[in-house]
């Protein structure tokens, strides 16, 4: 059946509509050419309507194997060409019956190009997706729904559960999910670590009383100033353990020792995005998918340095303490999806969980 996106301007945006579900979020978009699973299940787009640039989707179908997280939480998905048949040696079932399975509202056929050019132009916005028949009192009444600021609570684990490693003598690390990318964690793992995934709420003392070598602050959805609470507990934190943050977790870092966040115009999103090493004068591409970032100006007067920087637009990728054994990237270097030039910092980790 036909539908419409409509933005809060007023600027509609014809296609079809997958199922008949109706959806209101912030309208965002991904600039990435593959990966459109792991987006989709990926909790940073929680309360989001997803626009993807890249026109043909669903091509390789989908598959449990890149699941990021136990289930989809975009509210609404934005596609040009709509691939009904995929082809991939792991397909297990087309992207149109995972959306219709996931209660994920989809419109395709659209021109979503421009949706992307009004996005840069005028910055993310709210947008409802309804058919093309909608009522006028209908449509009023989608508006009316404010978005959902403090998503994090609704993607977290709701327990706590641990990924026991091979060795006895393993460094033990406890993950604080505030909607962690399962690849994150794999990779984690994967260097031989031990890790406790305990939920946003957990406190400092329940953190540190789970006697850990090292402390990490996952990616998540929102604005980091929606959620002082964590904040509060990651100042306890500081100086007790060696500490990693990604994403979310690497902005609740900053605030937590008094650095200001502010919102980006329409956000990184994709898996192309330049960043500059200053430590090494090397420039890496990155995976991303924030709104926010840490105000530079902000960390002067504190005990921390920038160590990356975005190359498109100057802002602040990566930052270290520079005494404690505490640093931070804004990206997602587990690249789910995306390239794998930024693995160095999983290592970087583990170094400093060895003390050396």
């Amino acid at each position: 059946m036909k539908g419409k996106l409509i933005l809060e301007d007023g600027t509609v945006f014809h296609g079809k509509l997958l199922n008949n579900i109706k959806a209101t979020g912030e309208v965002v978009f991904n600039t990435g050419m593959t990966g459109y699973q792991e987006s989709l299940t990926d909790p940073s787009y929680c309360r989001q309507i997803l626009t993807l640039t890249y026109p043909m989707v669903g091509n390789y179908g989908i598959a449990d194997l890149f699941m990021q997280s136990r289930k989809s939480f975009v509210n609404g998905f934005i596609i040009g060409e709509l691939c009904e048949v995929g082809s991939n040696w792991h397909y297990e079932t087309s992207l149109a019956d995972f959306l219709t399975k996931q209660g994920v509202p989809c419109l395709y056929d659209v021109d979503t190009r421009a949706v992307t050019r009004k996005i840069r132009s005028a910055g993310t916005m709210k947008g409802i997706i309804v058919p093309e028949d909608a009522a006028k009192t209908e449509i009023d009444e989608l508006f009316a729904v404010p978005i959902k600021k403090d998503v994090v609570m609704e993607v977290t684990t709701p327990e706590t559960y641990t990924m026991e490693a091979e060795s006895a003598d393993a460094p033990h690390v406890v993950a604080m999910d505030f909607g962690v990318k399962q690849n994150i964690l794999k990779s984690l793992h994967d260097l031989g670590c031990k890790l406790t995934v305990v939920p946003a709420h957990t406190t400092a003392e329940e953190v540190l009383a789970l006697s850990p070598d090292g402390i990490f602050l996952s990616n998540g959805p929102g604005d980091p100033a929606d959620v002082p609470e964590i904040v509060e507990e990651i100042k306890k934190l500081i100086g007790k353990k060696p500490i990693f943050g990604i994403c979310l977790g690497h902005q609740l870092l900053a605030r937590s020792f008094g650095a200001k966040t502010y919102k980006l115009k329409f956000g990184h999103r994709g898996c192309n995005q330049p960043v500059k090493n200053l430590l090494t004068g090397r420039v890496q591409i990155s995976s991303q998918n924030h709104g926010y970032a840490v105000d530079e100006e902000s960390l002067k007067d504190l005990p921390l340095e920038v160590t990356h920087i975005n190359v498109n637009d100057g802002t602040v990728e990566g930052m270290r303490h520079k005494d404690l054994p505490i640093f931070s990237v804004q990206y997602h270097p587990e690249a789910s999806p995306g390239p794998d030039d930024n693995m160095y910092l999983f290592d970087q980790f583990w170094t400093m969980l060895k003390g050396e």
